[in-house]
């Protein structure tokens, strides 16, 4: 049995260059299918990296009881003290929370590519944001000064909104703003931000609540009794979330969103190869009748012929599979693009095309090529021997 089917799968894949037109519309068919799939997931990846980049275990962020997202928070500066006051927080060598009460507004920039305006965050930050972020540094120019209209700006932000190079000077909020820094901190979501200090932001603003503060906790272990704390005290109604949870939440519904469309559209090009395969092996195998019912004559079995048949159909998909990643790699991944957060912001962040997205597009290949050749490799087992040597 293995002998046979050895012999009759080589002898199909050595006429596979006599048919070779033919077996070039499944490997196109499941090369674009598979690109398409993993550059759609890719961004879902990349969206979910980015925003997963952003947390970290100890640290902690408080919003307003029922406040899904910063925009939608607010915070009073005596509640700010109390949190601030709270056990479990990391002190600084003077003794000092390393906390930021933040304010967060919207700016509209316009976009390089289309100039369009989009909208980005602003977010005033205390004097201990660097203690609190140490993972953002400035790579040019200098910080901004408090009480003066100054800036940092995140190289992500940069890269894709127009007015944000050095010196530059942006007009919101009846007056402008010099751009005097900019900083990255490993592309996360702070790096498509601009930043400032809080009471300049807020005072530009005319307003007098925060909207969110962040903590550094004194180890991840500290967050229960730092929760505890100040989900007990009856003068404050807050909420207490690990920065992981908090921006793991943020990126579910848009992942989920592109995880379904990278599905959907996927799944309907899929159908669209696998109809592609089933009529080219048929093709195939009615090209090869005489040959199959030659070999049925002389004592080769049905199995050998699935097996053959279903081979080359599997072959073919892999190939097309493994041309459909690599364009995806080298088209797609690394891209930077933005699109809104859950905050009705922009997040800058890179596509990423990863090893279990490679994976994904290879099984679906396997999937289409097993799907497509059954049917005909069927066919040929079972065509009557008689019928098929009189075949023209």
């Amino acid at each position: 049995m293995i002998q046979q089917i050895v012999a009759v799968t080589i002898m199909n894949l050595r006429s596979l260059p006599q048919r070779i037109g033919t077996a070039w519309v499944i490997v196109i068919g499941i090369a674009v299918t598979v690109a398409v799939m993993i550059s759609v997931l890719a961004m879902a990846e990349g969206f979910t990296q980015t925003l997963k980049g952003t947390a970290r275990v100890d640290r902690a962020l408080v919003l307003r009881a029922g406040s899904e997202a910063e925009l939608a928070s607010t915070i009073s500066r005596e509640n700010t003290q109390t949190i601030m006051d709270a056990p479990g927080i990391q002190k600084n060598s003077a003794g000092r929370p390393i906390a930021s009460a933040e304010a967060v507004v919207i700016v509209a920039l316009p976009q390089k590519k289309d100039g369009a305006d989009a909208n980005v965050t602003l977010r005033g930050v205390g004097a201990n944001a660097r203690a609190l972020r140490p993972e953002a540094r400035l790579i040019a120019g200098r910080m901004y000064r408090p009480a003066v209209r100054e800036i940092i700006v995140g190289k992500s932000a940069v890269a894709q909104f127009k007015g944000l190079d050095l010196g530059s000077r942006i007009a919101f909020r009846d007056s402008e703003w010099t751009v005097v820094g900019i900083f990255e901190s490993g592309g996360d979501a702070h790096e498509s931000e601009l930043q400032g200090d809080v009471e300049t932001v807020l005072s530009a603003y005319r307003r007098n609540l925060f909207q969110s503060v962040s903590v550094m906790l004194e180890s991840p272990q500290a967050f229960d009794r730092f929760k505890a704390a100040l989900t007990t005290d009856p003068t404050l109604k807050v909420s207490v979330e690990r920065e992981t949870n908090y921006y793991a939440a943020q990126s579910r519904n848009l992942s989920k969103l592109l995880n379904l469309l990278a599905y959907f559209v996927g799944g309907i090009m899929a159908l669209g190869a696998c109809f592609g395969a089933l009529n080219t092996m048929y093709t195939a195998v009615s090209t090869r009748t005489r040959e199959i019912a030659t070999l049925r004559a002389i004592g080769f079995g049905g199995l050998p012929i699935v097996i053959s048949v279903l081979a080359e159909a599997m072959l073919l998909a892999l190939i097309g599979s493994v041309m459909g990643s690599a364009a995806a790699w080298l088209f797609f991944d690394g891209n930077t693009v933005n699109t809104l957060a859950a905050g009705f912001t922009q997040v800058v962040f890179h596509l990423t095309v990863t090893a279990p997205l490679v994976a994904a597009g290879v099984i679906m290949a396997c999937l289409v090529g097993m799907l497509g050749g059954l049917m005909p490799a069927i066919r040929a087992a079972q065509l009557p021997i008689a019928v098929a040597l009189r075949a023209s």
